[in-house]
């Protein structure tokens, strides 16, 4: 999971594999495939480094424990 920061301050923590797309228009506004959205104060490029940062974490961890 990713913590966010929406636009009121609160954050929040987004399942990373349900992502379907991030948009600036110019919030970044992260759809999911439930539908739901978020509007968050990070930008496209730094969602998609936390997901890359989480992911690289997680099979790291995979590897480590096989």
């Amino acid at each position: 999971m990713i913590e966010v920061t929406r636009l009121n301050g609160t954050t929040v923590l987004i399942n990373s594999d349900l992502i379907e797309t991030v948009e600036e228009t110019p919030d970044t506004v992260i759809s999911l495939t439930t539908g739901k959205k978020f509007i968050v104060k990070e930008s496209r490029q730094e969602v998609k480094n936390l997901v890359l940062s989480y992911k690289k974490a997680i099979f790291a961890e995979l590897f480590k424990l096989g």
